[in-house]
């Protein structure tokens, strides 16, 4: 597990350092195009179900209830809430850019399963029976490069519980891959 700790903080730390002028082109894109601040810290479930503050590039406007996209579409057009770049922010992924914060302080892995919302009771409790809860939740993950935002919560924790049980430094490095060509093609985004 140390090495993996390892790992992140130096993928983490490249990662922030590279990509520094995009992380500064959001941040100004974000706040010039909407009112309120350009990062949305989300309260998230973390290893061990332990909540933690995650930081995002908002994409939604101020006041947005805070629930998962698909329980979103059961109430309204979640498109109804998105800022101007919203939608842009978020096919590009550009809004997760700064859990990389999250890494560095060890809240989040670079690989993992995605953290839940505090209200997804669903997938908590989905994934606490099958302790798919001890790992540190990721930026990326299996149920991410297979399926992302297209598949319904059962699906999502049985790739979760595959992730479990075969983690692996070739299996993270495999998702990392997979994670930058599913980016750049914007496969499997809903919202």
């Amino acid at each position: 597990m140390w090495i993996k700790r390892v790992l992140d903080i130096v993928l983490a730390l490249i990662a922030t350092t590279c990509l520094s002028p995009l992380l500064l082109a959001t941040y100004l894109l974000v706040k010039l195009s909407s009112t309120g601040p350009a990062l949305y810290w989300s309260k998230r479930v973390g290893q061990h179900n332990q909540l933690f503050s995650m930081p995002k590039f908002r994409s939604m406007r101020v006041g947005t209830p805070q629930m998962a996209t698909h329980l979103m579409n059961q109430q309204t057009d979640p498109n109804a809430f998105l800022t101007p770049v919203g939608s842009f922010i978020r096919k590009t992924s550009l809004d997760e850019l700064p859990q990389l914060w999250s890494v560095l302080k060890g809240d989040m892995s670079i690989v993992g399963p995605r953290p839940a919302l505090f209200n997804q009771d669903d997938l908590i409790a989905l994934r606490t029976e099958k302790n798919v809860h001890t790992l540190k939740p990721g930026i990326t993950g299996w149920a991410q490069v297979n399926g992302r935002d297209e598949i319904p919560i059962p699906q999502k924790v049985a790739l979760d519980v595959y992730y479990l049980q075969r983690q692996s430094l070739c299996l993270d490095i495999k998702i990392i891959v997979l994670t930058v060509i599913k980016v750049l093609r914007r496969d499997n985004i809903t919202h």
